[in-house]
């Protein structure tokens, strides 16, 4: 048995569905279905005997101690934290609740019943704490892909609260001995993804016939991984990762944000032309830039292939194309997510 947070989120749950395709181990998801968290997500696992929901809240220790004395979990994987720089500027307290304090907590009912287990179980226990490369701040043109010795320096109010959370993870094994792995990723794509985020939203708004808004001049460079590709690293870090260390996942797909709107607008183009016949590529629309904006994030996946084996699978051009038929195949997930609050937030930020 395994005890996932955030299961119901876009990372977490690609996870859930992933583990359970790959094997029998059961899992117990916890998620607090924020407005990110989708039970809808995990819908194909409704009436799986391998499959436990708990709604509930990392922060709430109580609820994490009786979720482990009652399923006996042999590792937890941790995925719940607030995600979104554009929200964390307008709202920063959140992202300290939950990714800071939030995880203070988790660790601190974790460690509970860690230090009370058999050696055995003991030895064999296993924290993974999922992070970003965000921790590590921004990178000139020519600089090298953050590795991970690479010094924290976070820039936004999120980034800060999950290099907090990094911190702790950190501490806690070094303080405490709890067996820990961390696991900092480059920009996640694919299915379930909210659409705040840049490549949904794109395809979201280019398929309503709205403006795609490209914050300033669009040459902020993100390394790009396919959430499945994440996955089975994590899964590769669960099983041989050694205690302690850092991996840094990473998808090798360092990329303009322009030239990925691009790429979309040329999918739309081919798989569900304009009725116009017109290309989408004439809906962007600049705007001014995001405070604070870091210029490049690049990933140095060297450490993880060469202790672990691991490498994606997925090449940009064959996992932004699985991406795009996925949202044209399912518009009715797209619908159910766009909540009048949803569209509220999306008015705020980019001017309607």
């Amino acid at each position: 048995m395994i005890l996932v947070t955030g299961g119901a989120g876009f990372i977490g749950s690609n996870f859930v569905l992933d583990w359970l395709a790959h094997s029998d181990e059961p899992v117990v998801t916890l998620d607090k279905l924020t407005y990110a968290g989708n039970r809808d997500n995990l819908a194909a696992l409704d009436g799986d005997a391998r499959h436990i929901f708990v709604q509930g809240d990392i922060g709430d220790r109580a609820l994490i101690e009786r979720l482990l004395a009652e399923h006996h979990p042999r590792a937890v994987l941790h995925f719940a934290a607030e995600s979104h720089v554009d929200r964390s500027i307008h709202g920063p307290e959140d992202f300290i609740q939950t990714n800071v304090v939030g995880t203070f907590r988790l660790l601190e009912a974790v460690r509970a019943h860690w230090s009370a287990l058999p050696q055995a179980e003991k030895s064999a226990f296993r924290f993974l704490h999922v992070s970003t490369d965000e921790v590590y701040g921004t990178l000139g043109p020519g600089d090298p892909p953050f590795a991970e010795t690479h010094p924290y320096q976070p820039n936004s109010p999120y980034s800060a609260s999950k290099a907090a959370s990094d911190h702790l993870v950190r501490a806690w094994h070094h303080t405490y001995g709890l067996p820990v792995l961390t696991t900092n990723c480059s920009n996640n794509y694919g299915p379930y993804q909210f659409p705040e985020k840049l490549i949904p939203l794109m395809i979201v708004n280019a398929l309503a016939g709205k403006p795609l808004p490209v914050y300033g001049d669009g040459q902020q460079v993100r390394d790009w991984l396919y959430v499945l590709d994440h996955c089975s690293a994590i899964r590769r870090v669960l099983a041989a990762g050694r205690v302690g260390q850092t991996y840094n996942i990473g998808g090798w797909n360092e990329k303009p944000n322009l030239e990925i709107v691009h790429a979309i607008c040329a999918l739309l183009d081919e798989l569900r032309p304009r009725a116009d016949g017109r290309s989408y590529r004439e809906q962007i629309t600049h705007v001014p830039d995001r405070p604070g904006h870091d210029r490049r994030y690049a990933i140095d996946a060297r450490k993880i292939e060469r202790e672990l084996g691991w490498r994606p699978a997925e090449t940009f051009e064959t996992g932004i194309r699985q991406t795009v038929q996925r949202y044209l195949d399912h518009p009715d997930w797209v619908q159910r997510v766009q909540s009048g609050a949803y569209r509220e937030w999306v008015a705020r930020q980019c001017g309607a």
